[in-house]
């Protein structure tokens, strides 16, 4: 059983809150937020929001706080091989309300499929809010182009 092994990024500020499904193996080495080279989140992000990729956890932390966006996972602990979503088994949800009650969320994200199965599964219910789901962000996802994912992704601008 593997646990999360960093916190939620959030602020007072946040008004949007981006959830994956696990850490990969390289966000679990990296401490962060999509760690691995291949995932296009930070490109995606930085180009939706207009600025240049960050490139060190400093500068993708700035880049969520200016824009608003809140980070964090729907699974707080599980089984999984690898990085692999489809090996994901004992499922235990990560408690949304401290940073439901930190700061004003006007829409949940989730990225990807499997983050919506998990979150429509364990989470939905007990915080009475839908999840927007986008396309995943993953290299697995070869069938969304970057340029389709940024214009997919744009919808996050769109809260007040």
């Amino acid at each position: 059983m593997l646990q999360h092994p960093f916190p939620p990024l959030y602020d007072e500020n946040s008004k949007v809150l981006i959830l994956g499904s696990f850490p990969s193996v390289k966000s679990r080495e990296e401490m962060f937020f999509y760690g691995h080279p291949q995932n296009r989140f930070w490109k995606v992000i930085a180009t939706v929001c207009n600025t240049d990729t960050p490139v060190t956890v400093e500068e993708k932390k700035k880049l969520l706080h200016e824009n608003h966006i809140a980070l964090w996972d729907v699974i707080s602990s599980c089984d999984v091989t690898g990085s692999s979503d489809s090996s994901i088994k004992n499922v235990k949800a990560n408690d949304l309300t401290v940073i439901l009650e930190s700061a004003d969320i006007k829409q949940i994200f989730v990225n990807g499929k499997t983050a919506e199965k998990y979150y429509n599964k364990y989470i939905r219910d007990t915080i009475g809010r839908e999840a927007v789901c986008l396309p995943s962000t993953s290299p697995a996802n070869a069938g969304w182009k970057l340029e389709r994912l940024i214009e997919a992704w744009r919808v996050i601008l769109i809260i007040p």
